[in-house]
């Protein structure tokens, strides 16, 4: 367990309040970081916090300003800042349950992992961490955390709970304003049937180590390739490759059985036009 917590405070639901430490449950993924160079001389560039006509100035002699007219500002010092009383910034008061399915996935943000501050929480925490398993439920509240207060979602995952921000309804975009030009046309009940027998083809369990940045890799390729090049240069496929578009039915209907005439890797393959109960006469092929 990471020895600082991301946030301690404690999870109140009515007249019972449960100790708690929550810890983030991602981290960033293997990035390939550049800096800025001056070609010429080869060295890094730097930037510098200058004000106008005086130029580079003091970190200490920074603050934060918030512009209510054009060219006036309220400063703000960070202590004033963190002086604001909000409740939610050590309490996370459970006000609602809701099905896991009521939330759309677009809606959530950020996990973090929720343990037990202590042993005498512990006892607290489980009996929490079970009702909402037994009445499958996700338990929502609000929390402030580093300059913002969040919806958050709160639900079991094995002997701890999983916390989750959640954004707010003006933070998502009205999906009708882009699919209002879709048609509501019903699609061809053959082309259905090969499409669902692809998916069946493909469908197998999710296993998260399967999956690697293949962008980060091609990039590691090109700079050990120039690193190791005497001229500096590297052959580049500049190539487009477009893809390929169906014009009509047929077109559509020639590529889907294609696909499924595809020999599959590790998945399971099924019937071209039979119902998915058939499918698992085919396991021995995957």
């Amino acid at each position: 367990m990471p020895a600082r917590a991301y946030w301690q405070g404690q999870i109140r639901l009515a007249l019972v309040s449960i100790p708690v430490e929550i810890y983030s449950a991602t981290r960033s993924g293997a990035a390939i970081s550049f800096r800025q160079i001056h070609e010429p001389s080869g060295k890094r560039i730097h930037y510098e916090k200058v004000v106008d006509g005086i130029g580079p100035v003091d970190p200490d002699e920074i603050m934060k300003g918030f512009e209510y007219e054009r060219g006036e500002y309220v400063l703000l010092d960070e202590k004033e800042i963190e002086g604001v009383k909000l409740e939610s910034k050590k309490t996370l008061e459970l006000t609602q349950f809701v099905d896991l399915g009521d939330i759309d996935a677009i809606y959530y943000e950020k996990p973090y992992y929720v343990v037990p501050a202590d042993d005498l929480a512990e006892e607290a925490f489980i009996v929490l961490r079970e009702a909402l398993r037994r009445a499958k439920k996700v338990g929502l509240g609000q929390l402030a955390l580093r300059g913002r207060e969040y919806v958050v979602s709160l639900k079991p995952c094995g002997r701890g709970m999983v916390l989750e921000t959640l954004r707010y309804a003006d933070e998502v975009n009205k999906a009708a304003s882009y699919f209002r030009d879709i048609s509501d046309a019903k699609p061809d009940e053959d082309l259905l049937d090969l499409a669902t027998s692809l998916i069946e083809k493909k469908t197998g369990s999710f296993d998260a180590a399967s999956y690697h940045d293949r962008y980060v890799d091609a990039l590691r390729d090109l700079i050990e390739r120039k690193r190791r090049s005497k001229t500096g240069k590297v052959s580049l496929d500049t190539e487009e490759r477009a893809p390929s578009r169906g014009s009509n039915v047929i077109d559509l209907m020639a590529a889907l059985k294609k696909s499924l005439d595809r020999p599959g890797s590790d998945a399971r393959p099924a019937p071209r036009k039979a119902p998915a109960r058939k499918a698992t006469t085919t396991r021995k092929r995957a």
